[in-house]
């Protein structure tokens, strides 16, 4: 038998239990971690030490984060862990039915739920309700009462504050949405024996062919022809969470069979244009969010919206676009570079598509204006703009792609620019 060496562990061995510990609830956040990781983990802490907080927390980041997309949720588990143990017991609350007068409901922010989750180990499932008393033996009342499925409340959620166990069961519910659209007439013709015109040119062969004699007219009908759809996804670090998963619904409507759609082109964008089309076109969807995620290295970076529209006007529009393309753009709209530019680059954009859809995630909010100099540069530019954030908002998309009149939020925030101006 071959003898492993020595691990050579800190002076107090809670230490190293409470690492492996964390690395467990890392894992169940959905982080590829496995043994090896731990013991570099305990390793690196006995060689940095304990004594700085920075450097305990960047020598258990270097071994255990591999990916940008881990950071958000590493840090939320340190907190939890390691800095804030009355955050966790808030945490731990707010898995556990409401009591009335108790507690206040409040929105987890990006990835503590999922870290919440990973750490409680699933205390928030099959949770019995009894009827609760105090020690006077009066009664506790608790409200446990449902007012919705959970597959309605899953739908209405925002993508940002869904655990690990709703994002699956949001991809799942995502793969069944379909995008269907309307063919439109081409001004090419077909042979139709009802057709609604006469095609000369075929009657006079047919007629060339029995010594000009016409025996009768041939008829034609315009051709259908399917658009193009193409969709331009936002993939910095404000957006990082629902262009995951707006990405999962994009593979589905690319691999769906009799949608309508001629091909389905995607691309990212944060600090530049990434072409992730031939990606989609994989089955296995963790294969190609995965591959695409490789081929894209800006994920969770900066935005430079203007820039990277302008790359995608002067080199893609051509190549994709065609004639009636349909363009989901899907981003915030948060863009620091000169709003004129923008402005231009989004107006070349629109003149290239049939329909120009914006959704955008901060929609969410019922107070939502149009304060931010990129948003008031783009949204002049579209013909709809609507929300991105929830199960719900991209089964509405379906309208708003079906019904060319639909524009969504877009009349009412134009009325408000006006009138500020």
């Amino acid at each position: 038998m071959v003898e492993l060496p020595e691990l050579s562990l800190p002076e107090n061995p809670k230490l190293a239990q409470n690492i492996t510990h964390f690395a467990r609830a890392l894992r169940k956040a959905g982080l590829p971690i496995g043994p090896g990781r731990v013991i570099d983990a305990v390793e690196a802490v006995a060689a940095a030490g304990f004594t700085s907080r920075q450097d305990f927390y960047w020598a258990l980041h270097a071994c255990f984060v591999s990916k940008p997309e881990h950071r958000v949720v590493f840090a939320q588990i340190f907190r939890l862990y390691w800095r804030d143990p009355r955050f966790l017991e808030r945490m731990m609350a707010a898995l556990l039915p409401a009591i009335k007068g108790v507690q206040e409901e409040q929105a987890a922010k990006p990835g503590e739920k999922r870290a919440a989750e990973a750490l409680l180990e699933g205390a928030n499932q099959d949770v019995d309700t009894p009827e609760l008393q105090e020690e006077d033996g009066s009664e506790i009342e608790v409200d446990a009462s449902l007012t919705i499925s959970s597959e309605e409340r899953l739908r209405s959620l925002d993508f940002e504050q869904m655990s690990t166990d709703e994002v699956a069961q949001a991809k799942r519910l995502l793969a069944q949405i379909k995008l269907p659209v309307q063919p439109m007439l081409s001004r090419r013709l077909m042979a139709a024996k009802s057709g609604d015109r006469a095609d000369w040119r075929r009657t006079f062969r047919e007629a060339a062919r029995r010594g000009g004699d016409i025996q009768s007219i041939a008829r034609a009908k315009r051709r259908h022809r399917w658009p193009n759809l193409v969709v331009i996804c936002d993939i910095s670090g404000s957006m990082s969470q629902y262009s995951r998963i707006v990405l999962h619904f994009l593979h589905a409507v690319a691999n769906a069979k009799g949608a309508g759609w001629a091909r389905v082109h995607g691309f990212t964008f944060g600090t530049r244009l990434t072409n992730i089309t031939r990606h989609m076109a994989t089955r296995d969807v963790d294969a190609a969010l995965a591959a695409a995620g490789a081929e894209a290295q800006d994920w969770e970076g900066g935005t430079r919206i203007g820039a990277c529209l302008h790359e995608f006007n002067r080199d893609w529009s051509r190549r994709v676009m065609g004639q009636g393309a349909v363009v989901l753009l899907i981003t915030d709209g948060l863009d620091r570079d000169d709003p004129k530019a923008l402005a231009h680059e989004m107006q070349r954009l629109h003149l290239s598509a049939r329909r120009l859809i914006w959704l955008n995630p901060l929609l969410r909010w019922d107070g939502f204006a149009a304060k931010a100099q990129g948003i008031r540069a783009m949204l002049p530019h579209v013909d709809s703009f609507r929300a991105g954030h929830s199960i719900a908002s991209l089964e509405d998309l379906v309208q708003g792609i079906s019904d060319e009149r639909d524009a969504g939020e877009k009349t009412r925030l134009m009325a408000q620019v006006r009138q500020e101006a």
